[in-house]
Formats: structure tokens, sequence, C-alpha cells
């Protein structure tokens, strides 16, 4: 053998050792931040708690599932059993209502109301009053027909919000106590013999609780999860159907086969190239625009009774989806059958992927590149402004309000999780994605750091729930590089290098399970000492009494509070609800 090859053949096995070393130093780089922003992340939960005003839900449980026999009211069963079982820190309770058809009335009459002060501000603009000729001719009065409809709303309301109070219970309460540790008690202690009787959980924020779906049972809740577990699979096997489409756009053969009638015009340099190049990753960003709403649609299903628990669900279904049908599914080119033996057969794995995710290498960096125009989007809210003159057009009597919009929580993070998928995985097999990545997040930084101080304002404060699934995702991430890795050197005739990275996924995956065992149960309850030293300092404090005397009517139901006239309000603003508790 000359000896220019074997010099060439040395050079090539040194660099592949340089990738070797590179795997190992990006994954202890990666692990030791992901545990030290573990640990940030945690003492930031602890210090927020200790150093935190009261709150409501740190005081209260929500009680589901409540035995009641025949004659018994639902309030007097809740208060009998922890008048018994919690003498010491029991404080008062709240029972949720059915109030379906009550929101559909509160709605009815929140649209009528905001219709008149739509009329009465034409009407204060214009200056012309409603005229007739003869009495006979010219416009009816519009206004006094809505004041007569409003009117009669609010009446129904009354009716519905009495009749709901008296018979509509539904077996689940809040239930307050009056320190942290004896809700915690009643949290982690199981109250009743029968499992599926007395069941508690940690009560959301009152600001953050979804009421529609408190009527749900026990069984309707697990029959819901099977339904929008099957719901969620087939959504994903159609969507593969649109990532098949997408893919055979990228080869021009495909295309022509498919559109023959467009040969010509596909002939031209510029039409194949955008066709080919920008036009598949144009059509994947606008289908998958669509999906966060129908996961959140699909969470709501579920039964969850607060807006975060929703999202953070939401957010977990986005991630999977996202994973699957934009990262597996476009590298596993084929048909759903094919993605399916080639993971039936885990030896083969790592060489299958070190094959096919560089060979679309290419879509990806378009991917990355058309994400640009996306989160630049977020400085103009282009959706928001297009949603705000489609109404203007349309005339839309929408109720005008001033409330700021919320961080889209459960769209947002897994799109930059899948970038970051998306740099790992390509980190050694095609790196030139890398600038590209590192644009996106530089001006994701900039841009959603600016929209979080100055555009979107807090819904909602979970103490840092979401970072756990950033967290697992990002080791995720370098399970996959790793297979990849080891595929490549498999490829590449370099043995030791793919036996001497076998132990690196275990290692990863053992790291994780440390993080999880150190750090999920500071996200999932606070410890007892927390609890008390909490407690104890705020015990002698004279703003208790009025925390507590405010806590009472704390988790009432908004659609059970009385309604103010709304009809004889010149305020184009003015609300239907009472601000004021009953």
């Amino acid at each position: 053998m000359p000896a220019s090859v074997l010099i060439t053949c040395g050079n090539v096995v040194g660099r592949l050792w340089l990738h070797f070393s590179a795997v190992y130093i990006i994954t202890g780089i990666t692990c030791y931040l992901l545990y030290h922003e573990y640990k940030y992340i945690s003492c930031k939960r602890l210090e927020y708690f200790m150093t935190s005003k009261p709150l409501p839900q740190h005081f209260t449980v929500l009680v589901r599932a409540i035995p009641v026999s025949d004659g018994v009211a639902v309030s007097d069963a809740v208060d009998k059993f922890f008048r018994e079982y919690h003498s010491s820190t029991y404080l008062s309770h709240t029972v949720v209502h059915q109030t379906g058809k009550l929101r559909r009335l509160l709605n009815d009459a929140e649209n009528i109301c905001t219709k008149l002060t739509n009329l009465k501000y034409v009407h204060r603009s214009s200056q012309d009053a409603p005229r007739k000729f003869l009495g006979l001719f010219g416009r009816n009065d519009v206004l006094g027909k809505y004041q007569k409809r409003l009117e009669d709303v609010e009446e129904n309301v009354r009716l519905e919000q009495s009749d709901a109070t008296r018979r509509q219970e539904i077996p689940a309460a809040f239930v307050s106590f009056r320190s942290r540790y004896g809700a915690a008690n009643a949290i982690y202690i199981r109250q009743s013999d029968n499992p599926t009787e007395w069941q508690t959980e940690h009560a959301p924020d009152p600001h953050d609780v979804y009421w529609p779906f408190f009527s749900t049972s026990f069984m309707e809740r697990w029959i819901a999860k099977f339904v929008v577990f099957v719901a969620s699979v087939l959504l994903i096997l159609v969507f593969l159907l649109v990532v098949a489409f997408v893919q055979g756009l990228t080869y021009l053969e495909q295309v022509e086969k498919w559109l023959p009638f467009l040969r010509k015009i596909l002939e031209i340099a510029v039409v194949s190239q955008l066709v080919t190049g920008y036009l598949p990753s144009v059509i994947l960003h606008v289908l998958s625009s669509y999906v966060p709403s129908i996961m959140k649609l699909f969470s709501t299903m579920q039964g969850f009774i607060s807006v975060s628990g929703i999202e953070r669900s939401a957010c977990n279904k986005m991630l999977r989806f996202t994973i699957w049908t934009v990262f597996f599914a476009n590298v596993l080119t084929g048909s759903v059958l094919v993605q399916v033996e080639i993971f039936l057969n885990p030896k083969e794995i790592p060489s299958k992927l070190a094959v096919l995710v560089p060979a679309q290498a290419s879509f990806f960096i378009a991917y990355v590149v058309t994400s640009w125009t996306s989160i630049t989007s977020e400085l103009t809210q282009t959706a928001a402004l297009f949603c705000h003159l489609w109404g203007k057009c349309a005339k839309c009597c929408r109720r005008d309000t001033s409330e700021a919009p919320s961080m889209p929580y459960h769209s947002e993070i897994p799109r930059i999780l899948l970038f970051g998928l998306l740099g790992f995985t390509y980190f050694i097999v095609a790196p030139l994605i890398l600038p590209f990545v590192l644009v996106y997040f530089c001006l994701g930084y900039f841009i959603f750091r600016n929209q979080l101080f100055n555009v979107y304002a807090p819904k909602y404060d979970t103490g840092g729930k979401f970072w756990p699934i950033v967290h697992n995702t990002t080791i995720f991430s370098l399970v996959v590089l790793h297979i990849i890795a080891i595929g490549v050197f498999g490829l590449k005739k370099l043995p030791l290098a793919s036996s001497l990275l076998l132990p690196l996924p275990v290692l990863t995956l053992l790291f994780n399970e440390f993080c999880r065992n150190r750090f999920v149960p500071i996200f999932e309850a606070y410890s007892t000492e927390s609890l008390i030293k909490k407690d104890r300092e705020e015990q002698s404090k004279p703003e208790m009494l009025e925390f507590f005397s405010n806590l009472v009517t704390a988790y009432r139901d908004p659609a059970l509070k009385p309604i103010r006239r709304a009809s004889n309000s010149d305020e184009r603003t003015a609300p239907l609800l009472a601000s004021s508790p009953i």
C-alpha cells in the first residue's frame, strides 16, 4: 500500500478520534450545566416559597369523589368529615357547583352587553338618534331591543344562580386549613380506606382554576385519558402522511411524477430550488402551527382543573408529537411500517441512524432558517395584528380589553427543545447546522426576553415546574447523540471507539436518575421543614386574620357571583360581573 494512502487513512482515523473525544466533552459539559441549572432553579423555587406572602393554594386542598348518602348535602358531608379527622387544622370549605348552563347565559349576557355598548358608542359619535317617519318608516330602536334582551338574560342568570347554589352540587370541594402543614397532611395521607373516595390533590391558584371540568368523575377522567391517547396517536399517524408528502417535495423527480403538468415550470432553476429546498419547510411550519391548539384541547378533555396543568400536559404532548413527526419521521424516510421495523430491531438502530440522519441535514438546515421568520414575527405579533384587522373589517362586536397576552409555553418550549435536539444529533455528522441553530437561539434569547418583560403578562405561576420537561428532553437528546455516534464509528470501521462509547448513554441515564431523585421531589411538594418553619414565622402576624377571612371565599366560582347591571352604563369597558364577592 502506498505511503500516501497510509498517511491519509491515519489522518482520517485521527480526525475520527477527535470526534470521539468531542462526544465525551459535550456530554460532560451538558450534564454539568444541567445539574447546576437544576440546582439553581430548585433553590429559587424554595426561596420563592419562603419569601412569598401567604397564598391561598398553599392552605387549600381539592377534594374529589366525596361519598354522599341520600338526603345529605355535599357541603354537610365535607364539613362533618374534616371536623372529625382534621379538627385542629380545618378552617372552611367551598363546594363546587354545576355551572355549565350558567356560564352559557353569562356569555350571552356579555355578548349582548358588548353589542349594546358598541351601539351606544356609534350613536354618540354620529350624534343621530333613531328616527322614524310618521312612526312607520326609518330605523328601528335597536338600542331598546338589545336593552330588553339584556334585562331578560340577566334575570335568567339570577334564577340559574339561585338554582345552582341550592341544588346543583358536585362531589368536589376546596377545603382550606389553618396551616400549610395541615393542608400537606391532607394531600399526602390517604383519607379513606377506599382509595377511590376522598381523593385529595393540590389546589391551584384561584385565578388559575379551570372551572368547566369539575363535573367529571374518576371513571370519566380515566376514559378521557384513554380517548385522548388514541386521538393523539391517530393525529401522529395522519401527520406522518403529511411528512411523507413533504419529504417527496425535496426530490424533483418525485414532484414531476406527482404533478406532471408542472414539469416545464420545474425545469426553471430558481423554481426547482424553491420547491425542493424552501417549500417543504414552509408547509411543515404552517401545518405544525395548528397542532398546539389541538393538543391543548386534548389536555382540556382530560379533566385538568387548572390552566397551568392543561398547558403542562399540552407541552408534553406537543413535545412527543414534535420529536416524532418533525425529527424521526423526516429522518426515517419511508412508510410507517418501515419506521416501526427499524425500532423493532434494536441492534440496527445505531447504524440506521448513522446513515439516515446525515442524509436529511439539508432539509433541517432549511427548516431552521425558515424558523427565523417565525421567531422574528414575535416582535411584530403578526398573527394578533391580522386577527385584530379581521375583526375590524368584519365589524365584530367584541368587547374591548386591555388584558395583555400570556406566553404560550405549550407551543414554544417544544419548538425550542426540538432545535436543541437537532444541535445535539448533528453535532458530529453535519456540524454545518450548528451556526444556524446558534443564530436561532440568539434571536430567541433577545426576542423572548423582550416579550416576557414588555409584552406578555404571566397568567399563572408554576414555580419552575416546566424545567423538568426541559431537563428530560435534553437527556433524551444526549442519548440520541450517543446512539448516532456509536453507529457512525461502527460504519467507519472503528469498533474500539464504538465500544468505548457504549458506557456513555448508561452514565447519562444514571446521571438523570440521580437528578430525578435529588431535585424532582422539590418540584412535587415542599418539605416538612419548610412548611412548619413558614407557618411558625407567620403565626403571630396580624395580617393572617385578614388572610384567613379572605380564604373562606377565595375559591368561590366566579359564575356564582352577583351580576351588575351594565345596560345603563355609558362606560365602554364596564364589566358585567361584580368584582366583589358575595
